[in-house]
């Protein structure tokens, strides 16, 4: 994990302002939020293996998964780029269950904390300098 350094940190928005604008910049909200935080995450290769993120925590309000009824206030936290290294294909240890399965089926990181080249924190560098240009603060 490399943390970048933003001028969106600390910062303080509404959270379906922020979302829809970081969702026009391919950035989706993380699958680890809850009411209270969460992540904006983009995948900055093409597999889906370097990720840059932008942390959040809510200072006021609730998020909900329904945008329209969504109240919620939220600091930045300081961006960082990970990368996830994983086993090619199909774990053949994982549980067969029937609502599971789908979600079984593939390993988990080999590396979950990968070391990251230069280049993707570069790209993380400049997709923030997008990001800081697209949200006015």
């Amino acid at each position: 994990m490399i943390p970048i350094s933003s001028s969106v940190e600390g910062q303080e928005k509404k959270f379906t302002e922020v979302q829809v604008l970081l969702q026009e910049r391919q950035f989706s909200l993380g699958g680890n939020w809850d009411y209270d935080g969460g992540t904006f995450d983009r995948a900055l290769d093409g597999e889906n293996k370097v990720w840059l993120r932008i942390p959040f925590r809510v200072t006021d309000g609730n998020i909900d998964s329904e945008l329209s009824e969504n109240n919620a206030q939220i600091q930045f936290g300081q961006p960082f780029v990970l990368k996830h290294l994983y086993n090619e294909g199909n774990d053949p240890e994982a549980s067969v269950r029937f609502v599971g399965a789908m979600f079984d089926q593939f390993q988990s990181p080999v590396d979950p904390d990968a070391k990251v080249e230069r280049r993707w924190v570069e790209r993380g560098e400049a997709v923030m300098r997008e990001v800081e240009n697209a949200i006015p603060f």
